[in-house]
């Protein structure tokens, strides 16, 4: 199959608000390698000058094997098995298209590699008028190298090996802490591929590292430890002042911003099965005008 040049859509699409509403992709959070995966395309946008999606056509990367493709009323769908393969839904007639101004989905089930890494599916949406082609990738010649964002990004899934907790975390951070300072906090943002629970966290620059939430009751506001926080699927869970938040307490040196921490995180999936996180958040200065670092008091 050909994919159209991003530099002929490019003229399709002028604006950024134009190019984050037509983003086509899938719901964030990643999967597990070698097992079952639905591919939900969601499609935000019409073209830009157009009014309706009247087909769509998803290449799927190496390693992925197709199960099933759903039916989609008013819709036809076709595979093209050669190569890799693709599949390709077409509106029976224009009154089917997906309006411009309505979201849509496609979806498709398949099989994932055995080995981690990071799937590309590229995706080329048809309108009324025009076309958009959603096939960049870091590091490909039609991004933007001087910014490295991609004006057309195909549509990204990580897949992490079995036992790896299938959670993304953005942002992580720690706040600075002096010495004769014993308690931190920690915030970053979370999103899960599948259901999990945060259930715990650790740190070797900590005696005692948990999941704190804080609240106001009345005029006051109270901290406590939890026991679990949920993630539900393909959805951001901030951490952050003021809200729930990693507690290091019983630190064992002062954190001094541009060190970088390592923090492990600990996940529960619906059946038990544990799983965890590690990663590196780096030590920053409080935001000014944020809130203030809270005495450990429950």
């Amino acid at each position: 199959m050909s994919f159209v040049p991003p530099t002929l859509v490019a003229g399709l699409l002028t604006t950024a608000s134009a190019l984050a509403l037509a983003h086509v992709g899938l719901p964030p959070g990643p999967a597990v390698a070698g097992g079952p995966y639905e591919a939900r395309f969601r499609v935000g946008h019409a073209c830009q000058g157009a009014h309706a999606t009247t087909a769509l056509t998803v290449q799927l990367p190496h390693g992925f094997t197709l199960r099933d493709v759903p039916a989609r009323p008013g819709w036809t769908s076709t595979i093209d098995r050669s190569g890799d393969g693709t599949v390709r839904w077409t509106a029976d007639s224009p009154a089917q298209a997906l309006p411009g101004d309505q979201k849509g989905e496609f979806l498709l089930r398949g099989q994932l590699p055995a080995e981690a890494g990071t799937l590309y599916f590229k995706v080329l949406q048809t309108c009324d008028v025009g076309k958009a082609d959603w096939v960049q990738t870091p590091g490909s010649r039609s991004a933007d190298a001087r910014s490295e964002k991609l004006e057309f990004p195909a549509a990204r899934l990580r897949v992490v090996a079995p036992g790896a907790a299938p959670v993304e975390a953005t942002g992580a951070w720690l706040r600075a802490a002096v010495t004769g300072q014993s308690v931190t906090g920690g915030f970053m943002k979370l999103v899960a591929g599948v259901p999990l629970r945060l259930v715990g966290v650790s740190t070797p620059a900590a005696g005692v590292a948990e999941v704190h939430e804080m609240t106001m009751e009345g005029d006051v506001m109270k901290m406590r430890a939890v026991p679990a926080l949920e993630l539900p699927a393909h959805q951001s869970v901030e951490l952050k002042p003021g809200g729930y938040h990693l507690m290091l307490m019983d630190l064992k040196q002062p954190l001094v911003a541009g060190q970088h921490i390592p923090l492990t995180l600990s996940f529960e999936d619906a059946q038990g099965a544990r799983s965890t996180l590690r990663i590196e958040a780096p030590v920053r200065l409080a935001p000014a005008g944020g809130p203030a670092q809270p005495a450990h008091r429950h």
